[in-house]
């Protein structure tokens, strides 16, 4: 069943079940990582919201969370500049930090706020991302450590993602139709 959202026609790509039980599994293995340890979980705004929410529920751990404000994307293309609207809190100096993505596609966005971690000095920092696109990454990380699906660089909406501001409340996630 194809859906519009905005002027862009998508179909179904992952369905609410699948996603939950991935997202059971990404939490089973962080309690496992950080037993007797209470990480800081760091959300992306906008789009990690739903899935930081369902990932923290899931984890079943003493744990924190903040969140930052960060956005590379105009329309459905991920651009190398990067507007910060809510910054990374000197607090984690010395923690274990977890950021947690929605998607990780050419990088820009996690390569920025990396490096905006390494004057804060923190213990230890490991990426989560919901969505990997490979074939688009422009930079290695070796904190990218947990991934929820790697997917081919189609533009994808639902569960967090957005097009234009619209579809992040869908509880699925759906990749743009071809024209």
């Amino acid at each position: 069943m194809h859906i519009t959202v905005g002027d862009k026609f998508f179909e179904p790509l992952l369905c609410r079940e699948t996603i939950e039980s991935r997202v059971l599994e990404l939490a089973a293995q962080l309690r496992a990582d950080y037993e007797g340890k209470t990480p800081v979980f760091v959300g992306v705004l906008s789009g990690s919201f739903l899935f930081l929410a369902d990932l923290i529920k899931s984890v079943n751990m003493p744990c924190e969370t903040q969140f930052v404000k960060v956005s590379s994307y105009s329309g459905d293309q991920s651009t190398a500049k990067i507007t910060e609207s809510l910054a990374f809190s000197e607090e984690l100096k010395g923690r274990h930090i977890i950021i947690v993505e929605d998607i990780v596609d050419s990088g820009h966005t996690m390569h920025y706020l990396l490096q905006k971690l390494i004057p804060i000095a923190p213990a230890s920092v490991a990426v989560c991302s919901l969505l990997l696109k490979p074939n688009a990454l422009q930079y290695t990380f070796p904190e990218l450590r947990y991934v929820g699906f790697e997917l081919a660089n189609d533009f994808v909406v639902g569960y967090g993602l957005d097009y234009n501001g619209l579809g992040r409340n869908l509880p699925e996630i759906y990749k743009v139709v071809a024209n």
